[in-house]
């Protein structure tokens, strides 16, 4: 498992042609593209987006959390999610709603798509917390568990 911390000031798209680079890198010396998952929350997330839609490799798996807005599609035209695709998000979270209508507009092969609505009360602020309301759906995903299997049942 691989974490990086991105620097605050991040520029979006240059950051997520740095994680696309490394992610060539890997399956460069083997990694299977099934075995890479890269998972952003917030501006993270809209990174995470941005490699999905650069990397252009179906076989990715992605989990994008609090990181849609329905005024992206208009804002931010050029993603196109690409890969296994899950999003989680909060309902009562504005930075943060269901990804369906891009998924729809996405001209690029998306493999599996999931999404996880969550109901902490929280807002944006169920990103502060290490919860397993969305670490664990990330996990799963992670695992190649694009069913989700068992999560509903442990709840």
């Amino acid at each position: 498992m691989y974490f990086r911390r991105r620097k605050p000031r991040t520029d979006v798209k240059n950051y997520a042609k740095k994680v696309v680079s490394q992610i060539d890198s890997l399956i460069v010396t083997g990694v299977p593209a099934d075995h890479i998952t890269v998972v952003g929350t917030s501006k993270g997330g809209y990174i995470a987006q941005y490699v999905s839609t650069y990397a252009v490799n179906s076989k990715l798996n992605f989990v994008f959390i609090g990181s849609f807005q329905p005024s992206d599609l208009s804002e931010i035209p050029d993603i196109n999610f690409c890969g296994n695709i899950l999003t989680i998000y909060e309902n009562t979270d504005p930075y943060g709603v269901s990804a369906v209508k891009r998924k729809e507009v996405s001209k690029l092969p998306i493999g599996h798509f999931r999404e996880v609505e969550l109901h902490t009360g929280l807002k944006h602020g169920f990103l502060y917390l290490a919860s397993d309301d969305w670490i664990r759906p990330s996990a799963m995903w992670a695992k190649q568990n694009y069913e989700l299997k068992d999560l509903i049942s442990r709840k």
